[in-house]
């Protein structure tokens, strides 16, 4: 934790200005914005699974902006498990959608709204 303190007092890296910090949350802020809009109001599958995927992503794009500006390595760390999440969502939400294909031929959420056990 000195070496990196070292670091930042010697001007290596660079400052990271509150002006860019600002420009990356509010990149993020739409995205995760368009995400969830996107989730909420489309009803095929495929859709709303990357829409979940554009929400991650933009919280990742959060985490490594605020690691950057206070010169930490935990908003990577985070947006390591991030991706990790997401891949794993990403195999089981494939796989559901495969099987809901086969079952019912459509990828509409509203037809699986009455699921039975």
């Amino acid at each position: 934790m000195s070496d990196a303190l070292t670091l930042a007092q010697q001007g290596w890296p660079a400052a990271f200005p509150a002006v860019t910090l600002a420009h990356y949350l509010f990149v993020s802020a739409a995205m995760f914005t368009v995400g969830l809009i996107g989730f909420l109001t489309r009803r095929n599958l495929i859709i709303m699974f990357l829409c979940t995927e554009l929400m991650f992503q933009a919280a990742g794009i959060a985490l490594v902006a605020f690691g950057r500006y206070h010169l930490d390595f935990s908003g990577q760390t985070f947006v390591i498990f991030i991706l990790t999440v997401a891949a794993a969502e990403a195999a089981m939400a494939l796989a559901l959608v495969v099987l809901l294909f086969r079952k019912r031929e459509t990828l509409s959420a509203d037809e699986w709204t009455e699921m039975k056990g």
